[in-house]
């Protein structure tokens, strides 16, 4: 029998979503996030960001990421623009002061580390390794002076629980990349010295600006390094960043919209409940997603060991069943951005659950996918 072209399959309204949108990042927007650019459209957008008006919102964004995680007195939430990917060097500039250690686990795991072994005034880094779908754990170093962690994998979905190395040297720093995990994971300050991500995953804002929780250890580095005299482009100095940051303002001109969005966000999330709310919302989507998949026979987890299963992005293996045209299905039916990442190769759904997304659409893709692959069977 001819298989249906995947296009022409109609799952039935009441199958469907209230909102289609399960992408992994940029993620799901609420429409009140956009009442908010609106509302900002004739008092912040468009005025300079060295005054109040703009000044104050960064302050509220500085002091609402600092409740919603609980940070400890002494750190500091520091800003500046050019997302995770920018940040990859500002810290070989303004944090690795020799050697770092780097847990890899994925394509984004990985990039730290190739920045790292880029960067000519660094030694190589070390780099402990495991095979997708799971993550290595890192012991103390020798003369290593940070250890980076990924506190989930946006490729493959695996999340790992935020331990400082044992023995490790009291001065290293632990620093973290938390892209598609702020905001929707639960993390200990104590096990962390820098905590960085960019805001178009679980703040549901846009890209191109990154933000570091920085205890005070880290940011006693930041001091130090600075003040040794390395030389490193303006734009990439973690120090002048910081003291921006303490004037509740970036270096350059910041993306208005964005902050705006983010802000929003946070202040939906600290009005909810905080960080634990949002971590039950994406932990009870991410229940629904994974019981459902190792119910079906053609369909399971990719993340084998069920306590490294992210419950931000969900990835889940097909058999029988081509993921590309379940995709496309769904794209044609408005659920979007369930495809698996591009690298991986493998026949695989991905599913952004972070905090935007109702866990109740996250149980209604999980009935069209079922649609989809019956009609495909059929």
């Amino acid at each position: 029998m001819i298989a249906p072209e995947p296009r022409s399959i109609s799952i039935p309204t009441a199958l469907l979503p209230v909102d289609g949108r399960f992408g992994c990042g940029p993620s799901k927007i609420r429409p009140q996030q956009i009442a908010a650019i609106t509302a900002a459209g004739t008092t912040l957008l468009g005025t300079s960001h060295r005054q109040a008006p703009v000044k104050n919102l960064v302050g509220a964004i500085r002091s609402g990421l600092t409740e919603l995680f609980a940070l400890p007195d002494g750190w500091e939430v520091v800003l500046g623009n050019g997302g995770s990917t920018v940040f990859w060097d500002v810290a070989t500039f303004g944090l690795v002061r020799e050697s770092s250690v780097h847990a890899v686990f994925g394509e984004f795991s990985s990039k730290f580390a190739e920045a790292v072994a880029a960067a000519p005034h660094l030694g190589d880094p070390t780099i402990v390794r495991t095979e997708v779908g799971d993550h290595p754990t890192l012991s103390a170093v020798a003369d290593a002076d940070v250890y980076a962690l990924t506190h989930n994998e946006t490729s493959t979905g695996v999340m790992m629980t935020l331990e400082r190395p044992f023995l490790s040297d009291p001065d290293s720093l632990v620093v973290v990349d938390a892209t598609s995990a702020a905001g929707g994971l639960l993390w200990d300050p104590t096990q962390v010295d820098v905590y960085y991500f960019a805001p178009q995953k679980s703040f549901a804002s846009d890209g191109g600006l990154w933000l570091a929780a920085c205890s005070p250890k880290a940011l006693e580095r930041i001091r130090s390094i600075s003040a040794s005299g390395r030389w490193m482009p303006a734009s990439l100095d973690l120090n002048i960043a910081l003291d921006n940051s303490l004037l509740n303002q970036t270096y350059n001109t910041p993306a208005l919209a964005t902050l705006v969005m983010l802000n929003d966000q946070l202040q939906w999330m600290l009005t909810n409940g905080g960080l634990v709310w949002a971590n039950r919302r994406c932990a009870k989507s991410a229940r629904s997603l994974y019981e459902w998949a190792e119910s079906r026979d053609w369909a399971t987890p990719f993340v084998a060991d069920p306590t490294k299963r992210s419950e931000v992005v969900g990835t889940i293996d097909l058999t029988g069943v081509d993921a590309n045209a379940v995709c496309a299905v769904l794209r044609a039916n408005g659920i979007i951005d369930t495809d698996s990442y591009r690298k991986l190769g493998r026949n695989q759904l991905r599913v952004g659950m972070f905090p935007a997304i109702d866990p109740d659409d996250v149980v209604a893709l999980t009935a069209c996918i079922d649609f989809v692959v019956a009609a495909l069977r059929d």
